[in-house]
C-alpha cells in the first residue's frame, strides 16, 4: 500500500506535468527519455516498437492514438481489429501481449470498451505486466512503481484527448526502481512459480 508521500508526490508530478508549473516535468519526448529495445528483423531503424490492438469498441481510439504514436517517433505494430465489427477483445489483448513477452515490441496498448478484460487477459502471458489507466495518476503510477509494459485503455470511459495524456504519459514515465524493484521482482517470482508447476 503507497503511504501519504509516494501520493503526494505522484500528484504534484502529475500537476507540475498537466499544469506546467515547473521546469521538473516528467515527459518529455518519448525518443529521448525511454530506453531503446533492442532491434528487431522487422525494425531495421531502431524505433521503439509500439504494439497496439483494440475490440470494435476501441477501433475509432486505437486509430487516433495509432497516428500519435508514430509522431512521437514509434514503430507502431496493429494487430487489429481492422473495423467497427463485433469481435472478442481477448483474441487481440493477446496478440498485443505476445509482442511485448517476446521482445518483438517494447511496450503494448490494448483498447477495449471498459480496459478491465484486456488487462486481465495480457497479464496472463508470461513476462508481461499489464495496467489499466484512467487518469495521468494511475499511468504514472503503474510505470513509475509497478514496471508495467502493457496499457489497457476503454474507450468507453475516457476521452480522446485524455486518453492521448495517458498514453504520453505512460511513455514516457521511467520505473522506479528502489524499493519497487524488490516489487516487481516478488511478482514475477510468483509467476514463474505457477509457470514451473506446469511443467
Amino acid at each position: 500500500m503507497m503511504d501519504d508521500r509516494d501520493i503526494r508526490q505522484i500528484v504534484e508530478r502529475v500537476l507540475d506535468q498537466v499544469m506546467g508549473r515547473s521546469q521538473s516535468a516528467v515527459i518529455t519526448q518519448p525518443q529521448t527519455q525511454v530506453q531503446s529495445p533492442e532491434k528487431s528483423d522487422g525494425n531495421p531503424e531502431g524505433r521503439k516498437v509500439v504494439a497496439i490492438g483494440a475490440d470494435h469498441g476501441g477501433y475509432e481510439l486505437r486509430e487516433i492514438l495509432k497516428k500519435e504514436l508514430t509522431e512521437m517517433g514509434f514503430d507502431v505494430k496493429d494487430v487489429g481489429a481492422y473495423n467497427k465489427e463485433a469481435v472478442d477483445y481477448p483474441e487481440f489483448a493477446h496478440e498485443v501481449a505476445k509482442l511485448v513477452s517476446n521482445g518483438k515490441a517494447w511496450r503494448g496498448i490494448m483498447i477495449d470498451g471498459a480496459g478491465i478484460g484486456s488487462c486481465i487477459t495480457a497479464n496472463k502471458v508470461p513476462g508481461v505486466r499489464a495496467g489499466m489507466a484512467y487518469d495521468l495518476s494511475s499511468a504514472m503510477n503503474s510505470r513509475e512503481h509497478n514496471d508495467t509494459n502493457v496499457l489497457t485503455l476503454g474507450a468507453g470511459l475516457i476521452g480522446v484527448n485524455l486518453a492521448k495524456q495517458i498514453v504520453k504519459t505512460w511513455l514516457g514515465t521511467e520505473f522506479g526502481g528502489g524499493r519497487h524493484a524488490r516489487r516487481v521482482d516478488q511478482i514475477m517470482a510468483i509467476e514463474k512459480q505457477y509457470l514451473k508447476e506446469k511443467s
